[in-house]
């Protein structure tokens, strides 16, 4: 492959200087990709209005086709990082507006695009912001097939619409988790819970190999509900970040920890979402395998399945972790 920069005058980055991913990757049969370090596009869902679409200019790769807003990564960005900075750039999303479900990624060996699925969480009225909209529209599920799409996105929205709402839900037993490590958690549990709260929080918004969830798609990004008690219930509620909200949700139990958790399973499983629960208690073990509902039954991790990955992550924030898969 070559790496090939826009022609003078060619309209990409209408604000700020040209970055240095902003390039095309042509490969050997002459195809043409933009984006020297991949690509990546926000596939916004809104369960009233449906999923937001960009009605691309005619000078633009497949004119006059709609597609989603996205654009080429920068150096060390990850795509949910590039997808949520081009859809501000390119359709005025507000911070904080939405929060990543799954990504899906079409890797071509030279070159790859990532298609992140993320929820509104805050509703919000897409503002065209640069020259490559002629329009942006929230366009209900069941329409998007009837518009003439971008080939690439026409391909997708298949696998894309079947897994929008898929909804995985991690439920993690705090006391289980911080008492298989002997850190010295004994002397400060809420201390102890707030780590693992916070290495929870980065799991989340890196992502999860499918495969770890036995999911579709690529990446999925789960909310995680840590189910707190005794002394562990001091621990403070996560904070937000500048863009987004807070992966983990806090339950503080207010008898045994081990019915809270049941609770948790049990009203999450009625809401259809995909419930995973952390834990290596057998007992407990028991009591969550008879939960079932539209999401499927409820299933069990055991703890080290958890560790592993949060391992992992910590590798990935060493000098000498940074080859390692994210997975």
């Amino acid at each position: 492959m070559t790496i090939v920069p826009p022609e003078p005058g060619e309209p990409r980055r209408p604000h700020g200087p040209l970055n240095s991913g902003d390039a095309w990757v042509v490969a050997p049969t002459g195809e043409r990709y933009w984006g020297r370090y991949g690509a990546a596009g926000l596939l916004a869902h809104d369960r009233e209005r449906g999923v937001l679409l960009q009605h691309r200019v005619a000078w633009s790769h497949h004119g006059g086709t709609w597609a989603l807003p996205g654009g080429a990564l920068h150096e060390g960005e990850s795509a949910r990082e590039g997808a949520i900075r081009e859809a501000q750039e390119e359709a005025g999303v507000p911070d904080g507006a939405v929060r990543a479900q799954f990504e899906s990624v079409l890797d071509l060996g030279i070159w790859s695009y990532t298609t992140v699925v993320a929820d509104v969480v805050t509703p919000f009225e897409p503002v065209i912001s640069d020259p490559e909209s002629l329009a942006l529209q929230w366009v209900p599920v069941d329409e998007v097939d009837h518009r003439a799409l971008h080939p690439g996105f026409a391909e997708a929205w298949p696998e894309l619409r079947a897994l929008l709402d898929v909804r995985p839900v991690v439920v993690v037993d705090a006391a289980n988790v911080v008492g298989s490590v002997p850190d010295g958690w004994w002397r400060d549990r809420a201390g102890a819970t707030a780590r693992l709260r916070d290495r929870l929080d980065v799991w989340a918004r890196r992502g999860v190999s499918a495969e770890r969830v036995a999911l579709d798609s690529t990446r999925w990004h789960p909310r995680m509900v840590l189910v707190a008690e005794g002394a562990a219930r001091e621990v403070a509620d996560p904070a937000d970040s500048d863009d987004v909200a807070c992966a983990v949700e806090i339950v503080r139990a207010s008898a045994a920890g081990d019915d809270a958790i049941v609770d948790v399973a049990r009203e999450r499983v009625a809401a259809g979402d995909r419930v995973f629960v952390v834990t290596s208690d057998r007992g407990l073990t028991a009591r969550i395998e008879t939960l079932t509902g539209d999401g499927g039954p409820a299933e069990v991790r055991p703890v080290r399945w958890l560790l592993d990955q949060l391992d992992q992550l910590d590798e990935l924030d060493e000098p000498d972790g940074a080859a390692l898969s994210a997975e």
